[in-house]
């Protein structure tokens, strides 16, 4: 296919060189009927650009096929079989996937690092959750991606599960070793289906981790606005192979999806895909560079430390994408919380991952010399403010760290039965024994500790509880202050 056309983008020069005019949503007219004040901040191309993409910048019947064509130039990009295009985010795509694949009943196999919204899925569809655990990395306090065996281990348990949902990469840039999983998973024709929301770029570069279309995956979810250049909310699920329904995919994707699309969402998708098939090797050779010498400049920073030996082995992660930065803090001895909110207020840099001895710099294809050097230059004022010379305004809390089969909590109800069941709100302190009701979540990464349908333990708790006063954002949670927490009501 011609990889320099771009759809829609050329359907809306179209539109606005015939100036066409719709007495349709949206009601600001493009941008007409927008008062000087929004459109001193915003700006009236945006306006401009908003139109309906049924019965406005295509026929009402979409017979001129501009989003179709868009995303059959996606799949032929990346060597899939189909794409999909999403306004509503990654969020809205692994929902489809698991209705698609798991249907509204029966059980799932997934990763117990997925993300909140994986959790959200399985309280839409009704389905049970059998978890494969991460490997918990008990030096770092983090999770690598699970290793084959484990996969292994989980469908000889569960082998009328529907499918498996694995999370690769993870928050922290680690990756699975999906071609080896998806082999397991095939052996027993059962699908793999891998929410790859931090991946998107890596079908364009052969020092990327490898591609899960590449790897054997049946549907893959990607997020072009996370690694991508695409406004946010702008996500691709791809498909391939026989083991997933496309149709009913596509019916699952359409039940979730709002009826007014975004037409910006979906041609900046488009136009990003142009471009990528055009230059994404020279792009992300010149990205890949440059965040090689922040990796170095940041390690030699005293008191930082950027993780990546200790990540990739054979009892961590698969591969590693070197554009995720993970600095450890450690060595100043204050949180990753704290560091973050520093960075934030002191020198106007924000960071896309904090925890309790971490901050993640995500560096991405628009990223220039002078955006790194100024982090770089951030970072080194950061470890000289370190605690005792007067420039911090907070002191470091200790967070307790459970042990890995503490924060294994006991699934004895399905999600979707906890959290629309009989409830009542009790004070955290005395939740052990009790099920959730509700997910906790410290975001980001956005990783739930609790999941509705769990038992608390104790140290789930302490961690809890500790987190929160030391910065851990909770936003997800019914109460806040996390003094409280909803729990299934005793009969």
């Amino acid at each position: 296919m011609d990889q320099g056309r771009a759809p829609l983008l050329d359907a809306l020069d179209d539109y606005r060189l015939r100036e066409r005019y719709g007495f349709t949503p949206p009601g600001h007219r493009q941008g007409r009927g927008v008062d000087a004040r929004t459109s001193a901040t915003l700006g009236r191309e945006p306006f401009q650009n908003d139109l309906l993409v049924s019965g406005g910048l295509d026929d009402r019947r979409m017979r001129g096929e501009y989003l179709k064509q868009a995303e059959d130039l996606m799949a032929d990009a990346v060597g899939a079989d189909l794409a999909f295009f999403s306004t509503c985010g990654s969020s809205l795509s692994v929902k489809a996937a698991m209705l698609a694949v798991g249907g509204g009943a029966g059980e799932l196999l997934i990763t117990r690092d997925a993300h909140k919204s994986i959790v959200a899925g399985l309280v839409f569809s009704g389905l049970m959750p059998r978890w494969v655990a991460p490997r918990w990395d008990t030096d770092l306090h983090l999770t690598h991606p699970p290793s084959p065996a484990e996969v292994r281990r989980a469908w000889d348990e569960h082998p009328d599960a529907a499918g498996l949902l694995i999370v690769s990469p993870t928050p922290y840039g680690t990756c699975a070793d999906l071609r080896a999983i998806a082999d397991i998973c095939h052996k027993r024709d059962k699908p793999l289906i891998v929410d790859e929301a931090w991946g998107a770029h890596l079908p364009f570069h052969p020092d990327l981790p490898t591609w899960a279309m590449d790897a054997g995956a049946d549907v893959c979810v990607v997020s072009v606005h996370k690694m991508g250049t695409g406004f946010e909310q702008g996500s691709v699920f791809h498909v391939q192979g026989d083991l997933v329904d496309r149709s009913l995919l596509s019916d699952c994707a359409d039940l979730l999806m709002t009826t007014s699309p975004n037409l910006m969402v979906y041609a900046a998708i488009d136009g990003w895909r142009r471009h990528m098939a055009d230059d994404g090797r020279a792009v992300l050779d010149r990205a890949l560079a440059r965040a090689r010498r922040v990796r170095a400049t940041v390690d030699g920073v005293d008191g930082l430390h950027v993780a990546h030996d200790e990540l990739i082995h054979e009892e961590a992660s698969h591969d590693l994408d070197e554009l995720q930065v993970l600095i450890d803090v450690a060595g100043l001895g204050v949180s990753g919380y704290t560091c973050a909110d520093w960075l934030r207020q002191e020198r106007g840099i924000d960071v896309g991952l904090s925890d309790h001895r971490r901050i993640l710099a995500t560096l991405s294809q628009a990223d220039t010399d002078a955006t790194t050097d100024r982090l770089l230059s951030a970072l080194t004022d950061l470890a000289a403010a370190r605690p005792g010379t007067g420039h911090w305004d907070t002191s470091p809390t200790a967070v307790h760290q459970p042990a890995p089969s503490e924060l294994q909590l006991e699934t004895v109800m399905s999600p979707r039965d906890a959290f629309f069941g009989a409830v009542e709100m009790i004070p955290l302190v005395a939740a052990a024994g009790r099920v959730a009701a509700e997910q906790i979540t410290p975001y980001p990464p956005g990783i739930p500790v609790v999941v509705p349908g769990e038992v608390f333990d104790g140290a789930v708790i302490d961690y809890l509880r500790t987190g929160h006063a030391a910065g851990m954002n909770t936003p997800d949670a019914t109460d806040p202050s996390m003094e409280s927490v909803k729990v299934v009501a005793r009969a």
